[in-house]
């Protein structure tokens, strides 16, 4: 077993690589007694084109997000209530990437991993299960198409992306997840819900050995194929569209201003970019920066006003939201803004007071288990180590935030979405 220390943060992370391909990640806490488990699988709701033994499959938009609905049935009954009744708490997420199942707890944490690995590892439905899934799900979906918010974030990736399927919500639509059968959904598990395709990931009061030996215990003994993702051609650096508008039930309007990056290959390119984009939005949009000050100072934002860095499998991007009276205004100042770092830079103060905070922000974050776990099993889907960042941290200039920021926040990249309110409705 590999014993990785960074000593810049003080963590130490144990590391196996098992004959099966699973890869098991061990945060020793001994002074802990509640301990966090968290099993995940390199597939979201992206992934819906990939290629297993030759052969290719197209399934519809949400099948991520309504397998990982369906693996808590077991042939017994349901896991869930077999976590909860053994006092832990579980529950599971279905990113545009990446499917996990998680616990903490602090009795019976062996017991409870066994239960884990054991429903995610082997799947169990039913025609009719399946069917009255898709009742619950289909409202859930109903909700979400609700929500402002939500409908604004949808409405950006459509208007920054010409085909990546980014675009598509990760819980589908109605008429997608209608085409969902439990051939789809074993299918879908045959190809990604392999051990090699795989991550564990502990945090606890826990013997690094002794978490490999369940594991090897539990789970399949060999690796199986893996499937081929596609995610279409290489998307241009313009975004697909400039504006897209939408009249929803709100009070003011919302806004989600999108600037369409390059993606980066796995590896530690990629963790460098995640953290120079991030720098890059708070000395540009952060609450320290000249910007932020003037348009709160001028009523076009408000403390609902957020920002952040993401990147997927072949995209990137930068956006900011929140309520706005003149989304456009918002717009045309970070244009301005961009273009004055462009010719002036960050102002070097500001540069070192960000990227402290920015930096001792990350570190605090290190003291949840969750925040370790589910980071590292991100991070290796990517092609490195979330303990990682420490040392790439301290050499990132303010030179790499000013390009980044004149290379992407520019008129061909930036894509404005808005909901505001139905016609004849007040706002404020």
């Amino acid at each position: 077993m590999e014993k990785l220390r960074f000593t810049q943060v003080g963590e130490t992370m144990y590391h196996e690589k098992l004959a099966n391909g699973l890869n098991v990640f061990v945060f020793p806490k001994p002074d802990f007694q509640k301990g966090y488990a968290f099993f995940a699988t390199n597939y979201g709701g992206m992934d819906m084109r990939f290629c297993l033994a030759g052969e290719w499959h197209d399934t519809p938009a949400g099948v991520a997000h309504y397998l990982e609905h369906k693996m808590f049935d077991t042939e017994e009954g349901n896991a869930l209530q077999d976590l909860a009744a053994n006092g832990a708490s579980p529950n599971a997420f279905t990113s545009n990437d990446i499917t996990g199942y998680y616990f903490d707890s602090t009795e019976k944490f062996e017991e409870n991993l066994r239960i884990l690995l054991s429903f995610v590892s082997v799947p169990w439905f039913t025609r009719e299960s399946v069917d009255k899934e898709r009742g619950i799900i289909g409202q859930e979906i109903g909700m979400i198409e609700d929500d402002p918010h939500w409908k604004c974030y949808m409405n950006l990736m459509k208007a920054l992306f010409q085909r990546h399927p980014i675009r598509e919500s990760v819980a589908g639509s109605v008429e997608s997840i209608a085409r969902i059968t439990p051939e789809t959904l074993y299918a879908c598990h045959k190809a990604f819900y392999d051990p090699a395709n795989m991550v564990l990931c502990v945090a606890g009061p826990m013997d690094p050995e002794h978490i490999c030996a369940v594991a090897r215990e539990i789970l399949p003994k060999e690796a199986g194929p893996i499937a081929v993702k596609d995610y279409g051609e290489k998307e241009e650096p313009r975004a697909a569209q400039s504006l897209i508008e939408e009249r929803m039930e709100v009070s003011a309007p919302i806004f989600q201003l999108g600037w369409k990056g390059d993606a980066r290959t796995d590896g530690e390119d990629r963790l460098r970019q995640e953290l120079v984009g991030g720098l890059a939005l708070e000395v540009l949009l952060g609450n320290s920066s000249p910007l932020y000050a003037r348009l709160y100072r001028e009523g076009l934002i408000n403390q609902e006003f957020g920002y952040s860095y993401e990147s997927s499998s072949g995209c990137a991007f930068l956006a900011a939201d929140g309520e706005s009276r003149d989304p456009e205004a918002v717009r045309l100042a970070v244009a301005e803004e961009a273009a004055r770092i462009g010719r002036e830079g960050v102002a070097p103060d500001l540069w070192e007071r960000v990227k402290k905070g920015v930096y001792g922000n990350r570190v605090r974050g290190l003291n949840s288990f969750e925040n370790l776990c589910v980071g590292q099993a991100q991070a290796f889907f990517a092609g490195h180590d979330f303990l990682q960042f420490a040392e790439i941290f301290s050499a990132i200039t303010k030179e790499e935030a000013e390009a980044l920021i004149t290379g992407w926040v520019t008129e061909e990249r930036t894509a404005l979405s808005v909901v505001r309110a139905r016609e004849g409705e007040g706002q404020r």
